[in-house]
């Protein structure tokens, strides 16, 4: 059985959001919560909690799921739109500032 959960617009690049995801890739679910809780980079926060919710979105789907035989079978960070923002620079320009998002999609899966 498979459960997936999708976070759309988050605020940080995709680049980095993947160095997260790569370190949990085929980890076991319990695994993979240990070392979100405790990553010191960003975008493990909102990665932990759509890791959550892929959880819930499995126990829904089958209550008698054991989470110990579940690993994270799928996790990609894909890019999404830039917000662009003006900043005043020298001499009256003006400098833009892109501050990304990424679409982040998770999937676990039962080892059976």
């Amino acid at each position: 059985m498979e459960a997936t959960a999708k976070l759309k617009f988050a605020r940080g690049s995709a680049r980095k959001a993947r160095l997260v995801l790569d370190t949990i890739r085929n980890k076991k679910v319990s695994e993979a919560q240990t070392i979100l809780r405790f990553s010191r980079r960003r975008a493990a926060g909102p990665i932990y909690k759509l890791l959550e919710s892929a959880i819930a979105n499995a126990q829904q789907q089958d209550p008698r799921i054991n989470l110990d035989e579940m690993i994270v079978s799928q996790a990609m960070a894909d890019e999404g739109p830039q917000m662009k923002r003006y900043k005043p620079r020298a001499r009256g320009r003006a400098f833009m500032i892109r501050k990304p998002t990424c679409h982040i999609s998770l999937a676990i899966q039962s080892l059976e």
